[in-house]
């Protein structure tokens, strides 16, 4: 995990080192750092996808699919040379991008912002605690009971963590900066002329915080901006532009909601959170994608009912 995060943010400094090529070319500084990460990644990826493959052929089974790289493997012997291990590769290392860095790193946002807003962190708390029905329990609340009997249904009455949810995303987006390049010449909506091959790119951390777009208010974590009448009202994808919009908009922005919903509410029903810490400022570093700086370290009270 330390070798994706470092070359996470190592691909990122490309951006703003204008030498990247050159170091590349004769491995020195942050290309040789680079390379030897993306090395160490590629040799546990190719022993995870040896490892499965060995399983499956001693299985002999192959209706037993239990995850995402099983079902790859079996897909690969219709077309080995298409789908070689390089493929597979490639593969597992976008469900890591796409699942592990944004749904993780918003969840540490997220309680990070419940920290310094302990009133809203209480309002999630006693609604988990209305909706699931587990408001009076004298007995211990066992965790897996819990999760087990969290439904679709649960999750859609969820209304104000959705909307907290949605806030921490607006402020720290998970992809902070974005962008498509040209495949044609184009004319964009204001008249600016697009050539062939030219790049443009959008800042969601900046929009989110313009009070142009949000308000004056813009720069503060209240989730009831997406409330009205306590019901969740989604914005236009255009406007949030966390999951970016379009025909090309997040495929797993459903279930990235779906499972940070289940995660808070297990917690938030078990535990209060509180900043360890409370002097240490708490930034971003830059990357790809939107990092805490360093740890973020809470101390977790258990609750009492």
């Amino acid at each position: 995990m330390k070798a994706f995060d470092d070359s996470n943010a190592l691909v990122y400094q490309r951006y703003v080192d204008p030498f990247w090529k050159l170091k590349r070319y004769i491995n020195i500084g942050s290309e040789a750092s680079l390379k030897k990460n993306i090395k160490l990644i590629d040799g546990f990826v190719q022993k995870l996808i040896s490892t499965k493959r060995n399983l499956l052929a001693a299985q002999q089974d192959y209706n037993q699919k239990e995850d995402i790289l099983s079902r790859f493997l079996v897909a690969s012997q219709e077309d080995p040379v298409k789908m070689n291990d390089e493929y597979l590769r490639d593969i597992i290392l976008n469900f890591m991008i796409a699942g592990k860095d944004t749904s993780a790193n918003t969840l540490s946002w997220f309680f990070y912002m419940l920290c310094k807003n302990p009133l809203i962190q209480e309002k999630i708390a006693q609604e988990v605690k209305d909706v699931t029905g587990t408001g009076n329990q004298e007995k211990e609340i066992n965790l897996d009971d819990f999760v087990a009997n969290i439904t679709e249904e649960t999750l859609e009455r969820m209304q104000y963590l959705h909307g907290a949810l949605a806030e921490t995303l607006r402020l720290y987006p998970a992809v902070p900066v974005d962008g498509r390049c040209a495949e044609t010449d184009d004319i964009l909506p204001d008249g600016f002329r697009l050539k062939k091959g030219d790049g443009v790119y959008y800042l969601a951390y900046a929009m989110g915080r313009m009070p142009y777009i949000w308000g004056e208010d813009a720069e503060e974590f209240r989730p009831e901006r997406w409330l009205s009448n306590g019901i969740f009202q989604p914005e236009s994808p255009f406007k949030f532009i966390a999951f970016h919009a379009g025909p090309r908009i997040c495929l797993g922005k459903d279930f990235a909601y779906r499972q940070m919903k289940i995660v808070s509410m297990a917690l938030l029903r078990l535990f209060h959170f509180k900043l360890a810490d409370v002097t240490k400022n708490v930034t971003y570093k830059t990357m790809f994608t939107l990092h805490i700086d360093g740890n973020l370290h809470l101390c977790a009270i258990a609750r009492k009912s």
